[in-house]
């Protein structure tokens, strides 16, 4: 990938993090209200997928691994799954008998996703999945990425809306999850604009 397509694509998944990153703060949805807020979790989707597709495209050449290919690949496939789950959250609250099948099921398969992706990733860089991380910038990005995977899955779980109940599982943790989930990828996707900027 060149230096300017990993900027891009730095600077789109860093927009996708803010989104991802603010959407759960009680305080921001106080402030716009939960249609507004649910419009920011959607556009962020849109950032996570563009800056996906990017990476994709850039694992064409024959240097880039069968493991990089397929976990930028899987990636793509989740982010897909976001933006089915964030857009259908624009119309349908937790309290609707749909919520599930509609919001938390993509949710959960984009969760997959990104958690399959992160492993891939993280075997492509460090050879295994239970090695230590390294401190190289590349394996410091990986290690990040693959935590906020975790986090993501966290949160998709805790966001289960137990029939009957019109509640989550975990309403706090799943907000938590997010936000921690979006943090771990804006902090990966600064050090991937740092690594073209230093490239």
């Amino acid at each position: 990938m060149s230096a300017k397509l990993q900027r891009l694509t730095a600077v789109l998944f860093v927009i996708g993090s803010t989104c991802f990153l603010v959407g759960p703060m009680p305080s921001f949805v106080d402030l716009v209200g939960a249609r507004a807020d649910a419009v920011v979790f959607f556009v962020g989707s849109l950032f996570f997928t563009a800056a996906a597709a990017l990476q994709w495209a850039g694992t064409r050449g024959s240097e880039i691994s069968a493991a990089a290919r397929w976990s930028s690949l899987v990636q793509l496939a989740g982010t897909l799954f976001f933006n089915v789950s964030t857009f259908h959250a624009l119309s349908t609250g937790w309290g609707s008998g749909d919520y599930d099948s509609v919001v938390w099921r993509p949710d959960v398969f984009g969760s997959v996703c990104f958690l399959v992706s992160g492993c891939l990733a993280y075997v492509d860089v460090f050879g295994a999945l239970f090695t230590r991380p390294t401190r190289r910038p590349d394996g410091v990005m990986t290690a990040v990425n693959l935590f906020g995977c975790v986090a993501f899955g966290v949160s998709a779980l805790a966001a289960y809306v137990v029939p009957g109940t019109a509640t989550a599982v975990d309403a706090a943790l799943s907000n938590t999850g997010t936000a921690v989930g979006a943090l771990a990828f804006l902090v990966g996707a600064v050090l991937l604009f740092r690594s073209a900027e230093e490239a």
